[in-house]
């Protein structure tokens, strides 16, 4: 019989931080409200496995050589999965994760907005270079006014939002209790109700629209409302029918949901490991997956092209080279490498000039670590080079 005396439950506010992270990442659930995403009916498609033995691979990281088992046993991984020209050639669960367990992506799932995005344009839906207003048009009174879709999608919108997770006070940290992560303080402040509520106060500009790159969680949620507002369905819903059954998904998803029931589109959402890497090796095969183009090509292919000189300050630390495009981060702005990246140490990563897939599964003690980053592409960088010998 269990004892429920003695479990140890993470805080209801610093449940999704460290050390309880090693936990409530598997466990989210548990933590807050969820709305499903259904994987339909069909069969799921069917990875081929070609296993490979590549705990031996050595490389350089950030501090001198090491294995890729190592790498694995000293990253805080939760799982870890490569696929190369399709095939499962590594796949690995750690700390309690299993095929089945639903894991936090934090802000990989904006990644999703971004190609749900695509899609939407394929079918006349939505036009980026429309304002926003035009699908949101209560946003004519906020700082988004002017602000056209392809900028949110780039994070170039000139919205002043303050991204500081440490700070209590922050744009993120009153995202953080609209949605529901943490209780809401008895302070007197004015505190948002809902996700909605934090994007209709955003009323200065840091810069004119357009101008340079200023990564901010809410433009994903921008998007995700534009998108409800198109569909005249919620977010949990478009994920499943355009997205999640399209790809042949192996387990249902999952949201975080607001007191509204809006589902927290740039980093609420919750999958398996093979799940996610269904979606990194449709962004590797330019769309198509499951006998199907689930994007134009050539709206993948466009994620790849993106402005360098707007990828400025401490962005470059980790990738020097890099760049932001339509809610994904580009490793190099010259090579095709896409990244969904979320804190914590969530990543996708697609290389199609090497056939190469990979997803990490993390709960790093920091929500950002430019070392463990930095380590996580060198790992990776050696392992395509390996596979494709």
């Amino acid at each position: 019989m269990l004892d429920h005396s003695n479990l140890n439950y993470p805080p209801r506010d610093g449940w999704d931080r460290a050390p309880w992270n090693r936990w409530s990442f598997r466990h989210v659930r548990e933590m807050v409200p969820t709305a499903e995403v259904w994987r339909g009916r069909e069969a799921p498609s069917r990875f081929t496995r070609e296993p490979r033995q590549l705990d031996a691979i050595r490389y350089r990281g950030e501090n001198g050589e090491k294995s890729i088992g190592q790498f694995l046993d000293e990253s805080f991984t939760d799982g870890f999965i490569v696929l190369h020209k399709g095939a499962i050639v590594l796949e690995r669960y750690m700390n309690g994760m299993n095929e089945r367990t639903l894991h936090l992506s934090q802000s990989v799932g904006k990644s999703l907005i971004g190609i749900l995005v695509g899609i939407y344009q394929a079918r006349g839906w939505i036009d980026i270079a429309s304002p926003i207003t035009r699908y949101l048009p209560e946003l004519a009174a906020t700082a988004y006014a002017g602000a056209t879709v392809s900028q949110i999608l780039d994070m170039q919108s000139g919205v002043a939002f303050d991204e500081t997770y440490t700070d209590p006070f922050s744009d993120i940290a009153k995202i953080d209790v609209a949605c529901q992560w943490r209780p809401r303080p008895n302070d007197g402040r004015d505190w948002p109700e809902t996700c909605w509520d934090v994007v209709l106060s955003l009323k200065k500009r840091a810069f004119d629209h357009g101008a340079q790159f200023s990564y901010r969680s809410i433009e994903t949620d921008v998007l995700a409302f534009a998108l409800e507002r198109i569909a005249g369905r919620r977010l949990p819903d478009i994920v499943s029918r355009d997205l999640w059954q399209p790809l042949g998904a192996e387990e249902s998803a999952n949201y975080t949901v607001d007191a509204a029931g809006y589902a927290l589109a740039d980093g609420g959402f919750n999958a398996t490991l093979r799940d996610y890497a269904r979606f990194g090796e449709m962004l590797t095969n330019d769309g198509l997956f499951n006998g199907r183009q689930i994007v134009p090509a050539e709206w993948v292919q466009a994620c790849r092209v993106a402005e360098h000189d707007k990828f400025t300050g401490d962005y470059r630390i980790a990738t020097p080279e890099g760049a932001y495009r339509r809610q994904f981060w580009l490793e190099d702005h010259r090579r095709p490498v896409l990244m969904c990246r979320g804190v914590f140490g969530q990543l996708i990563y697609s290389d199609p000039a090497y056939a190469f897939t990979a997803v990490k599964l993390s709960s790093w003690p920091d929500f950002r670590n430019n070392t463990l980053l930095k380590e996580t592409l060198a790992a990776l960088n050696a392992l395509k080079r390996a596979v494709n010998v």
